[in-house]
């Protein structure tokens, strides 16, 4: 009971950090990366479309080229990387869209440093409401006499171990994107 009870909360505290490491992935660092362009939609024949279900998207060091299936798409992929407001600005070119990556000002790292820390804030929080939750589950539990005290406190014990080693991850994934964003 209380194996199931943990279990469940692991796969949601994993699933916390995986969306961590993805919010992560989208903030530019400086590096081109065809993730950057993971939250942009394209209105294409009005229906708004991830770039990357509308071309082949490969990245060079300090450039990431778009290369679309319809030539048709190419202005709309354009306008649609302009209206993100990344700060890139896209060029067309024959049959590919360039996007250079220029490097990040001082005042820029800064301001991605405390958006990453809000980000990394926020999946604490959503760890530690998981532990609340299978906390919750656990001594109703036990209250209900499906398991002893003694399984309870195993439990809880064994659920403080899991909240910690989440959470030490987020700040191990937190300090690894720091460091990126502060890589000239």
């Amino acid at each position: 009971m209380i194996k199931d009870i943990l279990k469940k909360i692991e796969e949601k505290m994993k699933h916390c950090l995986d969306n961590l490491n993805h919010e992560f992935s989208v903030i530019r660092t400086g590096k081109a990366t065809p993730a950057l362009l993971d939250n942009i939609r394209v209105a294409y024949y009005g229906t708004p479309t991830p770039i990357s279900h509308l071309a082949t998207v490969t990245a060079d060091p300090g450039l990431i080229i778009i290369k679309p299936w319809d030539k048709a798409a190419m202005s709309e992929i354009k306008d649609a990387v302009l209206k993100a407001d990344l700060g890139l600005v896209p060029s067309m070119e024959a049959e590919v869209i360039k996007i250079p990556i220029p490097p990040l000002s001082s005042e820029r790292r800064q301001e991605l440093i405390k958006i990453v820390h809000r980000i990394t804030e926020e999946a604490r929080v959503s760890i530690r409401n998981k532990r609340r939750e299978a906390k919750e589950d656990i001594e109703k539990t036990e209250k209900e006499e499906h398991i002893s005290e003694d399984d309870a406190k195993r439990g809880l014990k064994e659920l403080e171990h899991l909240t910690s080693n989440y959470i030490e991850k987020i700040n191990k994934s937190l300090e690894e994107k720091e460091k990126e964003i502060g890589t000239v």
